[in-house]
């Protein structure tokens, strides 16, 4: 059982639903990017999405694209992605970790090496956007011998014919989009998520998490209520580039955590 197989299960066990904050490595700098992620289980979170910068950042909105582009030219790479995970695992074992990115990082560094060093570092689960269910032997199938969940991201317009495809190789959970679009770019609206995720756990025993358009507490109870729990994501970004000191961003997250605890 993976850190993410546990965590749902005690949150089943609990009656609450799953909290994910997004944030992205070494967004403004690494140490401070470091301080953030460490306070995030306190504030409530129960898994983190941690981004993976990348200079082509094609899902994403304008607020992460930005993100990125700062933790890069502040020098983070993959290897210092790695570095952060790894001074995270130092005091805390339990809390599950996502690297969500590209592939093209992980390709120049080599599939097999990558996989063992994200093992190594402490990383739970792997989102990568650009990978669709056809190339799963490229990265997907030797991530999941290598003992890392593999999430798959289902849209609105991954319909009932594709979303067997989409489902066949998914472990952890799965990832509702709740928007046609780039991060950041509508708000989310639980009557239009709800019959989707409905639709998707009809095909899978995997929990349902939704993201994208989530800004507020209200917005994470709603969603969360219909679902599994949800993300957020851009919000939380939001707050770092507006170079908030971390004790108020991470006040921030608690809010929208409580929020989703709340559904």
């Amino acid at each position: 059982m993976s850190r993410i197989d546990a965590k749902f299960a005690e949150l089943r066990t609990e009656g609450k639903k799953a909290f994910v904050a997004y944030v992205m490595a070494g967004d403004p700098d690494y140490a401070t990017s470091l301080d953030l992620v460490k306070g995030l289980p306190g504030a409530g979170v129960d898994i983190i999405e941690l981004g993976l910068p990348f200079t082509d950042p094609m899902a994403d909105g304008p607020t992460i694209q930005r993100a990125g582009q700062r933790a890069l030219e502040g020098g983070m790479t993959l290897q210092k992605t790695l570095d952060l995970v790894t001074e995270f695992r130092k005091d805390d074992a339990t809390t599950p970790i996502v690297l969500m990115g590209y592939y093209n990082p992980i390709y120049n560094r080599g599939v097999e090496r990558f996989l063992d060093d994200a093992k190594t570092a402490g990383i739970d689960g792997l989102i990568v956007v650009d990978l669709p269910p056809e190339e799963d032997e490229e990265l997907c199938i030797p991530a999941q011998k290598a003992g890392l969940n593999f999430i798959r991201l289902a849209t609105p317009t991954t319909d009932d014919k594709r979303l067997p495809k989409v489902l066949e190789n998914t472990s952890g959970f799965v990832y509702y989009v709740s928007i046609t679009g780039i991060t950041g770019a509508a708000a989310a609206d639980a009557g239009d998520v709800g019959p989707e995720v409905t639709r998707i756990k009809a095909q899978t025993d995997l929990p349902v998490i939704v993201g994208f358009g989530i800004r507020t507490p209200q917005s994470a109870q709603a969603i969360a209520a219909v679902a599994d729990g949800c993300v957020v994501g851009s919000a939380i970004v939001a707050e770092m580039a507006a170079g908030k000191p971390v004790e108020e961003v991470t006040a921030f997250v608690r809010s929208l955590a409580a929020g989703a605890h709340r559904a």
